[in-house]
């Protein structure tokens, strides 16, 4: 499609427009040639800034109800499966729900073949879906169980079960200059001016200071952006306090991580000078607050990470409120949070809805901020207005539609750099059904290749909850 007719514009008024783009951009902006027969609200289409590319939702195999600790050792039930059916799922999922730009931090590769080459089947697959895509590489050389020395929780497990988790878990790390130059070779290999690489090292939990220390230098000498967790639970949060005395942010700094190039997802257990920290270096939060949710993490602090001049980016996580990767319901759900209580408001809608695009945007590394004027990428993403304003008893501002009841049933279209790749509620790269019906599939078979893990989990679950409680003093 290179004209989109007939629509609203948020923020513009009712009277509908015609959009016609070149090259990907939107190139005129015009009031409508004819009127149109149905109502559509044209808005900056969304950006998912932290998401993991899975195939299916963790809780189908057995990851429910549980705390981030345990709840990340429990997906090795989930098997591998093709990496390019997986993105595809993935990506055609965030389509689905009216986004754009999507980061997937790629914490769990899926093999046989090198990870070079299954970057190039996530590449293959944002292609063949549309969507701007951004593949953080995964980076991590500690903690494989627990964060700190798991010769207890081992030592808690019948030989057998010991033995199972050893082989999922302790795998020999590559070295900080071995991890930074993979993902150089990645970049190299499939980047395209729709398909960007990151450094992604997981968290500092997860990572060793020579590690962090390569990623700062490799980032600063080439301007790559960071994607890392960082104080997501409050076992993180603990485990900082007792690794860095002189506080976890002040030591990131000192190893020339904080920058503008870097984006920290959840943030739940982070401080009011942290937050000052992270401010002063023009880094991005990226939150996630379903996820927090789910994995009984948390509410974070954006609205003080607002208030502090923080960029606040909305990030799906794989685990979005019915996980369902409905962007929209956690973009609303977000503001909720985080908007402000009574009339003592944080941030307004309107700005909230702009900040988490604009910022999501820039931490992906997707151009522009989102906008819809001439110039601007063609990114527009299309609600059905006569099914959002369902009753249609007098005039009301579409924000105030949005805010209140949209979700990805109201997404009609997807236009990404000028492409339409959802027409009608349908995507139309690839039969989306299909592709879930593939994966169930070959998730069913593999599944007895996990038996003697899952004969393991009950123990290891049992023994690492009571690493975690040790760690806090609980009881």
């Amino acid at each position: 499609m290179d004209r989109l007719l007939g629509v609203e514009s948020l923020g513009a008024g009712p009277a509908p427009v015609d959009f016609t783009f070149e090259t990907g951009l939107i190139a005129a902006i015009a009031p409508a040639a004819a009127k149109p027969s149905r109502r559509f609200l044209a808005m900056p289409a969304l950006a998912n800034a932290h998401d993991h590319c899975r195939p299916l939702s963790p809780t189908s195999f057995g990851g429910a109800g549980k705390p981030l600790e345990t709840w990340l050792l429990r997906l090795a039930a989930m098997p591998s499966v093709d990496p390019y059916l997986a993105a595809c799922a993935a990506f055609g999922r965030a389509a689905r729900s009216g986004v754009a730009s999507v980061m997937a931090h790629y914490t769990r590769p899926h093999g046989p073949m090198s990870l070079i080459e299954e970057a190039r089947e996530v590449a293959r697959a944002a292609a063949d879906i549309g969507v701007r895509a951004t593949l953080s590489i995964a980076m991590r050389d500690r903690n494989p169980l627990v964060y700190g020395d798991a010769a207890g929780v081992l030592g808690k497990l019948a030989p057998e079960a010991r033995a199972a988790v050893e082989r999922h878990f302790f795998a020999p790390a590559p070295s900080a200059a071995e991890q930074v130059a993979r993902v150089e070779a990645i970049a190299a290999a499939v980047e395209s001016p729709t398909f960007a690489v990151q450094f992604g090292p997981n968290g500092a939990q997860w990572c060793s200071d020579e590690l962090l220390r390569a990623v700062a230098d490799a980032s600063a000498r080439t301007g790559r952006r960071v994607h890392m967790h960082l104080l997501e639970t409050k076992y993180q949060r603990a485990f900082a306090d007792r690794t860095y005395p002189d506080g976890l942010l002040p030591h990131l700094l000192k190893l020339g991580l904080l920058s503008p190039r870097i984006a920290f997802a959840h943030c739940v257990y982070a401080r009011p000078e942290e937050l000052a920290l992270m401010a002063e270096a023009g880094a991005t939060i990226v939150t996630n607050p379903s996820s927090n949710l789910h994995l009984a993490s948390g509410v974070a602090p954006i609205g003080e990470a607002i208030k502090a001049g923080l960029r606040v980016a909305c990030g799906v996580d794989g685990s979005a409120l019915d996980e369902d990767d409905d962007a929209l319901r956690e973009m609303r759900l977000g503001h909720f949070l985080h908007g402000g209580w009574g009339f003592d408001k944080t941030i307004e809608r309107a700005p909230y809805l702009a900040a988490i695009i604009a910022n999501g945007r820039r931490a992906n590394g997707a151009p522009g901020s989102g906008g819809l004027n001439i110039g601007a990428p063609a990114d527009i993403l299309v609600l059905d207005m006569d099914r959002l304003d369902r009753d249609a008893v007098m005039p009301v501002d579409p924000i105030d539609l949005i805010f209140a009841r949209a979700n990805q049933a109201h997404v009609a279209h997807l236009i990404v750099a000028g492409k339409t790749i959802v027409r009608d509620g349908e995507l139309i790269g690839a039969d989306l059904d299909r592709v879930h019906a593939q994966l169930r599939e070959s998730a069913r078979r593999a599944t007895p290749d996990r038996a003697a893990f899952l004969a393991a989990y009950g123990p290891l679950e049992e023994s690492v909850a009571s690493f975690y409680r040790g760690m806090i003093g609980c009881c």
